[in-house]
């Protein structure tokens, strides 16, 4: 058959059928849609729009083919409309038969045939003429049925026929491919639209023979019944099961008048779980797991298959239709996928919702956490629990008032670095450890809670413990010393904002024993004395002129300080200067100042230096927690990309700078760079330095403190360096040279010339107060030369005559004379006016 014999006949089909079309559209559909009285009226009105798409395509099929045979002798495949616009043609029914079988699955034509609308009565002839091909006795619901799908896969099997021989007379080459690929199209359209039915109306009767309950609960239009345990026997081990349905979203089982549903998006089938017994299934889903039972190995293996199937299926929101691709078939679920459930099972995520990525049925990787009280957590997890960087916001009390976790997890817990903005709006920068405070970390109170402070220093169990620094901002102190239990506890000193500062033992919050009071006229008191420093007991009162006062001090009210003792007025300067000490290096040795902070840094290098474990041990940086508040969907990115893209590989950059130059200059890059590690270290020595020794701190008695103590960070800026090389040439499959500490024994001494410049402020400061006296005297010296006059000031400083102004000078003939007249004279006179 030639192709002008096929597409005539093409033709004649489509004519046809665009009439029974038009004869459906009056005499059906209209009335159906007038009479709007029954329910699901909205499935017919989508059914209706359906129906017009394939009416018009089968007039637009029919025009071309008309205007083709009237323009043209000849009419080859390029003419066909059906072959080049297959696609529209396929979607076109395939949506047209999804829509019918939702009719069918809420029983739309059994309540439509229930209506008593005039509107059947008055066409009830053209209807029975219609319907001539039934018995008087059928229904009209099987008739309305049968006529609203019948006739479109009939139709379907004419292009089918239709095509098959259009293949044949198009011979070999690209237009007999296009031919071949669309009859192959519509031969599965036609199989597909017969299980779409069949599962419809296997739905259908499946909400007939359960209760209204269940049906009221489970019935949904979109809801298909893919397999049934009354069908297909197989039993759950979850106690008494009287059937399993398996539906295309999800799996139910039913118990009497009750049910288990489970979302088949988040449901897995374990293959590498063998529960004892032959022919189970092990069923994985959130909150709980079960086993499927059949007694025949053919049914386990058509239920895991049908599973399987459904699963994939549910996941891409799509059926297996014959050119969307196999959704499902020849190949197992995924097991990380992306889902929503809220929990109901007792334990810590009870009501919670949770949004995000899972594996197995445990959350896993990133995702959401919501509960009703607006509490939630945005980040990584790993197991079904809180695991790597997360973001947790907690309401507390007033409306809009939330405490704000920004840290590392672990299991479920805290762990790692973290920074923590409380509704009160006190902040913490630190390192915690199952969700208490651990290690070394920083709170900082602002004068909004109405007790402004700052603690730096180290923690254990949730309290302040070991080494710390404590700024009471209200009453202008602060304390460097130990504590224990959130008490000051140990040495310790105090330092005044009037300059007076002591050192003193402290248990459990008070002072015991006797300390040292240094006062703000560099008289030294040695002895015991009371909160508000007044002197108490046997004491020791140097004065700076040298005279001590020693013995028994009391101080009773209304009389004021009295006491009994010696006056020594043979005291010497020597002794004075002895008397005012430097504190703090006998009290904490420096090597045991800031163990916490750099045992992070150490333990970075034991794990590797990997970048997340950068973050977890040496902070991080990203936004304020205020901003985050606002979009937490800044976590389901990559986080640091922008970072990570100006990082270098710093262990490919160790090895190649080992030279003493390149070494040097590496060494100040690294330092200069707040991205590597060495920055990192450098960076967080800076704050502890400022918050001991700035403002307040910025005492004369700890100015050796504070200079051992940088020279301290110059020796573990080194060591950390070292660990570092020696993890570089580990990863990177090197051997470590044996001679590499030996070339330089004292690496500190490298490092501090190039971390002094981020100390300068802070020590420049000490030794201003350290060294007030003798600026004072010095400058004391400059007022009192600036009142010479020009001769005697230049006779004092003992000038060479032939310097001197010639104005002021009678010089011989032999004597040599001034090359630059009174320039000298001058410049030296200026140089005294910018001193003074």
């Amino acid at each position: 058959m030639s192709i002008v014999e096929v597409t005539s006949s093409l033709l004649r089909a489509e004519e046809t059928f665009s009439a029974c079309l038009a004869r459906i559209n009056s005499v059906v559909l209209k009335p159906l849609l007038q009479s709007g009285s029954f329910e699901n009226v909205k499935v017919f009105l989508l059914l209706n729009d359906r129906f017009q798409v394939i009416w018009q395509l089968t007039e637009e099929n029919y025009r071309t083919l008309k205007q083709t045979f009237s323009t043209s002798e000849s009419v080859g495949v390029p003419e066909v409309y059906l072959v080049w616009k297959a696609d529209l043609f396929l979607n076109a029914y395939l949506q047209y038969f999804f829509t019918f079988a939702t009719c069918v699955v809420v029983q739309g034509f059994e309540r439509a045939a229930r209506n008593k609308s005039d509107v059947w009565k008055l066409r009830k002839s053209s209807l029975q003429e219609f319907l001539a091909d039934f018995s008087p006795d059928t229904s009209l619901a099987i008739a309305l049925y049968t006529v609203l799908q019948k006739p479109f896969r009939d139709h379907l099997q004419q292009y089918t026929f239709a095509l098959s021989r259009l293949v044949k007379a198009a011979g070999q080459g690209l237009e007999e491919e296009k031919v071949a690929n669309a009859l192959e199209k519509f031969a599965k359209l036609r199989s597909f639209a017969s299980q779409v039915l069949d599962e419809a109306c296997l739905t259908a009767g499946l909400w007939k023979s359960v209760g209204s309950k269940l049906r009221d609960v489970l019935c949904t239009p979109e809801r298909r019944l893919l397999e049934d345990s009354g069908n297909l026997p197989i039993f759950a081990s979850t106690g008494r099961t009287d059937r399993v349905l398996l539906f295309n979203d999800a799996l139910v089982l039913i118990q009497g008048n009750h049910f288990q549903s489970f979302d088949l998006k988040l449901l897995w089938v374990d293959a590498t779980c063998r529960e004892t017994g032959k022919h189970t299934l092990h069923i994985v889903a959130p909150e709980e797991d079960f086993f499927l039972l059949a007694k025949e190995p053919e049914s386990r293996a058509v239920w895991q298959w049908k599973i399987n199937q459904a699963v994939c299926q549910a996941l891409m929101e799509k059926r297996d239709c014959p050119w969307w691709g196999d959704a499902g078939k020849g190949f197992d679920p995924p097991l990380c996928r992306f889902g929503t459930l809220t929990f109901r099972a007792e334990g810590r995520f009870k009501n919670a919702t949770y949004q995000g990525e899972w594996c197995l049925g445990k959350p896993h990787g990133k995702g959401t956490l919501t509960w009703p009280n607006g509490q939630n957590y945005v980040g990584d997890f790993k197991k079904g629990l809180e695991n790597g960087f997360g973001i947790c916001l907690i309401p507390c009390g007033s409306k809009d008032c939330y405490n704000c976790y920004k840290c590392h997890w672990r299991e479920g817990r805290m762990n790692g670095y973290g920074i923590c903005e409380y509704g009160n709006e006190t902040v913490y920068k630190g390192y915690f450890k199952d969700n208490l405070r651990q290690g070394f970390g920083v709170l900082d109170s602002p004068p909004a809670t109405g007790h402004p402070f700052k603690y730096t220093g180290h923690w254990k169990k949730d309290k302040k413990a070991g080494y710390g620094i404590w700024d009471d901002k209200e009453r202008g102190e602060r304390y460097i010393g130990m504590w224990e239990n959130d008490q000051r506890h140990g040495p310790g000193i105090v330092v005044m904002q009037s300059g007076v500062c002591f050192r003193r033992t402290f248990h459990l919050d008070k002072m015991v024993g006797s300390g040292v009071l240094l006062l703000e006229d560099d008289s030294v008191y040695e002895g015991n004395f009371t909160n508000d420093l007044s002197f108490v007991g046997k004491g020791k009162l140097t004065f700076p002129s040298g005279v001590i006062l020693e013995d028994i001090f009391t101080n009773k009210p209304r009389h004021g300080l009295q006491m009994q003792g010696v006056l020594n007025t043979s005291g010497d300067r020597q002794a004075v200067t002895k008397a005012a000490f430097q504190l703090g290096q006998e009290e904490f040795p420096v090597e045991r100042r800031w163990e916490d902070l750099y045992n992070q840094f150490l333990e970075f290098i034991r794990a590797g230096g990997q970048g997340e474990m950068e973050e977890f041990f040496m902070g991080f940086h990203v936004q304020t927690s205020r901003e985050l508040r606002k979009s937490q969907e800044y976590l389901f990115c990559d986080r640091g990309t922008e970072e990570a893209s100006e990082k270098m590989d710093f262990f490919e950059e160790l090895i190649k700078h080992q030279e003493p130059e390149a070494r040097q200059s590496y060494l100040q890059q690294s330092l200069e760079s707040s991205l590597h590690p060495l920055g990192k270290l450098l960076k967080a020595l800076t704050l502890v330095f400022q918050s001991t020794y700035s403002g307040i701190g910025a005492n004369k008695h700890l100015l050796r403190m504070a200079q051992e103590e940088v020279k301290h960070y110059a020796n573990k800026i080194w060591e950390f360096y070292q660990g570092l090389l020696r993890l570089a040439f580990r990863v990177k499959g090197h051997t470590f040279p044996q001679d590499t500490e030996q070339r330089d024994p004292e690496g500190g001494r490298l490092v501090l010339p190039l971390i002094l410049p981020s100390f300068y402020p802070e020590l420049l400061m000490l030794y201003m107060v350290s060294h007030e006296k003798q600026d004072e005297e010095y400058c004391q010296g400059i007022v009192n030369l600036s009142r010479f006059s020009d001769m005697k000031l230049l006779e004092y400083l003992d000038v060479q005559k032939h310097f001197w102004p010639l104005k002021d000078l009678t010089l011989t003939n032999n004597q040599r004379q001034s090359l630059v007249k009174d320039q000298c004279f001058l410049s030296a006179t200026e140089c005294l006016q910018k001193l003074m």
